[in-house]
């Protein structure tokens, strides 16, 4: 099996957050996307739409990640941690493959202390100080709508035309210029 971009499904996931990024990764630079969820049943995003996970979390094989997107929802903020999840970010951060985190899934990043040490960004420093108080990682923090450090991409629910940028410059998708120009046709600017 070839190593593919994964994306996070669960019951509540923001579907809209990583559309851009998972539509181009497909389209433009021939990955084909997989999700995974925290179990192996149907999930419905926060728009409604029902996802059958191509893979359980637990059934996952890391090696064949490529770069592992974590969606916005209500979950991060309301459910515990997840200790199957927080063990697969640390092997893949410790291999090197990328980890993309988005709106409050950066609390699931803050939580499990993955941002200490990395530049990053959120929904706001106090929102993540309120979610994570112990996450520690106010001095790295960037005011900013996506934030890319050695393989960890970080994201505010209101830049996921940034977040898929800082994506496709990750794995290669796009020239710099073409990236530019992609943002500049979704942005309207």
């Amino acid at each position: 099996m070839r190593s593919s971009p994964c994306l996070l499904v669960f019951d509540g996931f923001a579907d809209w957050e990583p559309a851009y990024a998972v539509a181009e990764l497909r389209r433009s630079g021939g990955h084909q996307v997989r999700t995974i969820g925290l179990t192996a049943e149907p999930v419905v995003s926060m728009g409604g739409l029902t996802v059958l996970p191509d893979e359980d979390i637990a059934d996952l094989d890391p090696e064949f990640i490529r770069l592992l997107i974590l969606p916005g929802g209500d979950r991060w903020e309301t459910a515990p941690p997840d200790p199957t999840l927080e063990g697969l970010i640390t092997t893949l951060l410790r291999a090197r493959t990328p980890v993309a985190a988005i709106c409050g899934a950066t609390v699931a990043l803050a939580r499990g202390g993955f941002l200490k040490g990395r530049r990053h960004t959120s929904n706001g420093l106090d929102y993540l100080k309120e979610q994570a108080p112990d996450y520690g990682g106010e001095e790295q923090y960037v005011d900013a709508l996506a934030v890319r450090d050695r393989g960890l991409i970080t994201a505010s629910g209101l830049g996921a035309v940034e977040f898929a940028r800082e994506i496709f410059e990750e794995l290669g998708v796009f020239s710099a210029e073409e990236r530019e120009e992609w943002v500049r046709l979704f942005r309207g600017r």
